[in-house]
């Protein structure tokens, strides 16, 4: 018999409170168990959201370990990215869906075996990739889906920030526990974004640079471990001949104290997707040419409703379908994320690992 709710669990309630949230206010969705190792966090919320005390846990495997009585059906896992692999298999073992934050893994192995979890329990993996989730760039996708901007060949996608960095001495900045810096935490998104506008490409080949100057500096100041870049770029070459440039950054002298930008250049069009001033507010612009004139268009407003990541997540499994944004495209994002940290290191251009 078909579901027309489901019981979700969350783990992690600083990402997660997010998710929590959106599953309370869905009347498709019903968040019936939380973990947290902070106490007073997991208190905090399940009084909110009246989640009773002996469905609150501090270790998701005991929480696992009662999927059933718990009536559990899916989870999402918000955690440090060391514990998004190890924590989603768990899940996934358990019998349940997963709707696991990003970046997916810490690297292309742990993606693999992510996906072959999934394919194994026969449940469905989902990636949280919330800037596909947006009006404007929802509208842009269906756009370039008509074919009206013709074959993307080119791009640029950048996240900036002037100064970001994360709490010193937290788990972002120890590469042990994030897997990198902005490339991996910002980056990812935009990257994301990109390649989702551009088709999923296959992504082929990776030239990156990165650089831990500022960081590396307030950290020695405070005595504090950060070991990862606060800004790199790379060039990630496709499959298609496309090539994307893609750059992020925790801290650099730039002009705007945050800047959001994706740009892609088709063969009969062009678009632009950014934030605006200096805030999380966006923008979709188009760039064509009509009977010998170049027109631009700016996005107004989205008619059709859009889906959260955490709605997309739970109609999926209740319908039985896809997600928008299912673990195999995590996978993609991942490889190119290994391949940058490697060029960086080697300083080379790097085969990405399929």
């Amino acid at each position: 018999m078909a579901k027309d709710r489901l019981n979700v669990a969350v783990i992690g309630l600083g990402m997660g409170r997010h998710h929590l949230k959106d599953y309370h206010a869905n009347p498709r969705a019903r968040a019936v168990a939380l973990c947290d190792v902070d106490t007073a966090r997991l208190a905090q919320f399940a009084a909110e959201c009246g989640i009773p005390q002996e469905r609150c846990f501090t270790d998701h495997r005991a929480m696992l370990a009662q999927a059933r009585a718990l009536e559990l059906d899916a989870a999402s896992v918000a955690l440090p990215n060391a514990l998004h692999a190890p924590v989603t298999m768990d899940c996934l073992r358990a019998g349940l869906h997963v709707l696991c934050e990003k970046p997916m893994a810490m690297n292309v192995t742990q993606a693999k075996a992510m996906l072959a979890a999934a394919k194994k329990a026969r449940r469905r993996l989902m990636i949280n990739f919330s800037y596909r989730f947006m009006p404007q760039t929802r509208s842009l996708k269906s756009f370039v889906d008509t074919g009206a901007i013709g074959d993307i060949y080119y791009g640029r996608t950048a996240w900036y920030r002037r100064r970001g960095l994360p709490g010193f001495g937290g788990w972002f900045g120890q590469k042990k526990l994030s897997g990198g810096g902005p490339i991996i935490d910002l980056g990812v998104h935009r990257i994301d974004m990109a390649m989702w506008l551009m088709g999923s490409p296959k992504p082929v080949s990776v030239s990156a640079s990165t650089y831990n100057v500022i960081g590396a500096r307030i950290a020695k100041e405070l005595n504090k471990e950060f070991d990862v870049e606060d800004i790199g770029g790379a060039l990630i070459r496709f499959d298609n001949g496309a090539t994307l440039i893609a750059e992020a950054s925790w801290a650099g002298f730039t002009q705007k104290r945050e800047e959001m930008i994706t740009q892609l250049l088709g063969t009969k069009g062009g678009l632009l997707h950014s934030n605006v001033n200096e805030t999380y507010e966006f923008e979709a612009r188009l760039f064509t040419e009509h009977d010998g004139a170049l027109w631009e268009a700016k996005l107004q407003q989205g008619l059709v409703p859009c889906p959260t990541a955490y709605q997309e997540f739970v109609d999926a499994c209740l319908e039985g379908r896809e997600t928008i944004a299912p673990g195999e495209h995590g996978l993609a994002v991942q490889q190119i994320l290994d391949a940058i940290y490697k060029s960086a290191a080697t300083g080379r251009e790097v085969r990405v690992s399929q």
